[in-house]
């Protein structure tokens, strides 16, 4: 019997033909529903991994296949595909809001080892090859490993923890997603989550990257960061500091005219505060327990796919 949360018939239908074929060379998948069903309980309860009810089979079977899938972009593919499927029918609305969010990481979260170092927790994950798909026999060298800051881990003013950058679409559900150490800041972030905004046509056509609009509190207000919105042509909201506007102001005629500010647009800013708001109504993006990052960035997308499929 299904429990509270797994996977309804409708939403089933949607993800299986998305999902991988077959197993290792010489093996076979367990069955794809019943593992999807211990990830989302786990992603939504927060438990170890250990304790997944028996219905779920062997917790091992769902631990590997959810960490296989968050390096190799499986669940990233699942996502994009429901967001593709929503856009064909006009139900995204690209008045799109930027901002972060920290998660306090638990004591299970430090002591991963260290390897590859240097790799920074902010850049893309593996290659794939002409499919997309990275093979299934093949061990995924995933991005991360050097240290805290190679995890996405810091010390910052809440103490250890991790902090999320994401996008949100009009309709509160997250469009873009990337993990930083929690002491940094959210401006030096910006351009990097709007780059990974990427949804595909269903039908001929490239992806859809550019919204219609934007909106993003005064951490985000910089030169840097509306040049890069004026030479995409973006709309944007983002309210000018009191010292921004001092300085401006100071240096008269070389200061530039006043940053456009529509109040109106800017009080739709809060689509972003509610879908982290449903992100961390699942406990394990609430609280991290993963110790790597990429496992971690897979428990955030995997939640965010589920709110992408009951909204």
């Amino acid at each position: 019997m299904a429990g509270r949360g797994a996977l309804t018939n409708a939403e089933w239908e949607r993800l299986e033909p998305l999902l991988p074929r077959g197993g290792t060379r010489g093996g076979r998948w367990s069955d794809h529903r019943k593992v999807i069903d211990g990830v989302l309980f786990r992603v939504r309860t927060g438990v170890q991994w250990r304790d997944l009810p028996e219905r779920f089979g062997p917790w091992e079977t769902v631990y590997k296949r959810h960490r296989r899938w968050s390096p190799d972009g499986t669940w990233e593919r699942l996502l994009v595909r429901v967001q593709a499927e929503q856009d064909v029918v006009g139900g995204i609305d690209w008045d799109v809001s930027v901002d972060s969010t920290t998660a306090r990481a638990h004591q299970q979260a430090a002591g991963a080892p260290k390897a590859a170092p240097g790799v920074s927790c902010v850049k893309g994950g593996p290659r794939r090859d002409e499919t997309g798909r990275s093979g299934v026999a093949e061990s995924v060298r995933p991005a991360g490993g050097g240290g805290q800051a190679g995890e996405c881990s810091g010390r910052s003013r809440g103490g250890f923890s991790t902090k999320i950058h994401l996008s949100a679409e009009g309709r509160c559900r997250p469009l873009s997603m990337l993990l930083t150490p929690g002491q940094y800041g959210d401006s030096p972030q910006f351009e990097a989550v709007l780059e990974k905004i990427r949804v595909p046509r269903v039908g001929p056509g490239r992806p859809r990257t550019r919204p219609d609009s934007l909106s993003a509190d005064k951490a985000y207000s910089s030169r840097k960061n509306r040049r890069y919105l004026r030479r995409r042509r973006i709309r944007h909201t983002i309210p000018e500091p009191r010292d921004q506007r001092a300085n401006r102001r100071r240096r008269g005629p070389a200061g530039g005219r006043p940053a456009g500010f529509d109040r109106q647009r800017y009080e739709k800013r809060n689509v972003v505060e509610r879908a982290i708001n449903h992100l961390k109504n699942h406990r394990a993006v609430a609280t991290r327990y993963d110790k790597r990052a990429y496992v971690y960035l897979g428990t955030v997308t995997v939640a965010s796919l589920v709110i992408w499929l009951r909204t």
